[in-house]
């Protein structure tokens, strides 16, 4: 069962990716990823991230159910914030245990994309001149990512 927190406060993926390890002997591998808020190219004064508390949670953890029924994982957390997020602060962290690390790289990877392209969160650039846009689209290149996991369950 994943480990699932949509939180606005920060969080520590060391400790985070430790306890999915901790007293287990059966971990093999451990893959994280945590992903950062850009600067780009320093015209961002701050991302803002919404959600509806409750069916995000709920979204994700189907998702990270599809990667436990794909792969056979030993566990998964799933962290994700919200609020007004700085550039250089976290956003997201995933990390999966698995016995080997291709499952554990390929439900990750799986679960960033599935983030990218389907969570239900909203976001929107705050730049520095105090100009807030409208709210971002996931891009092409990340719905080509996501688009092969379902390629892969056919």
């Amino acid at each position: 069962m994943a480990r699932i927190r949509v939180q606005r406060e920060d969080f520590a993926p060391g400790a985070e990716a430790e306890a999915l390890t901790h007293g287990r002997t059966d971990v093999g591998a451990v893959v994280s990823f945590v992903g950062y808020c850009r600067d780009e190219g320093g015209s961002l004064a701050a991302l803002e991230l919404e959600h509806y508390p409750g069916m995000v949670e709920e979204e994700i953890a189907r998702a990270a159910g599809e990667a436990e029924a794909r792969w056979p994982l030993l566990g998964a957390t799933v962290i994700h914030r919200y609020g007004r997020i700085a550039p250089g602060e976290r956003i997201v962290f995933v990390a999966v245990a698995a016995a080997h690390r291709g499952a554990a790289f390929a439900a990750a990877e799986m679960l960033m994309d599935y983030l990218k392209t389907r969570a239900p969160f909203w976001k929107r650039a705050i730049r520095r001149d105090g100009a807030v846009e409208g709210w971002i689209e996931s891009k092409q290149e990340d719905d080509r990512s996501a688009a092969r996991w379902s390629a892969a369950a056919d």
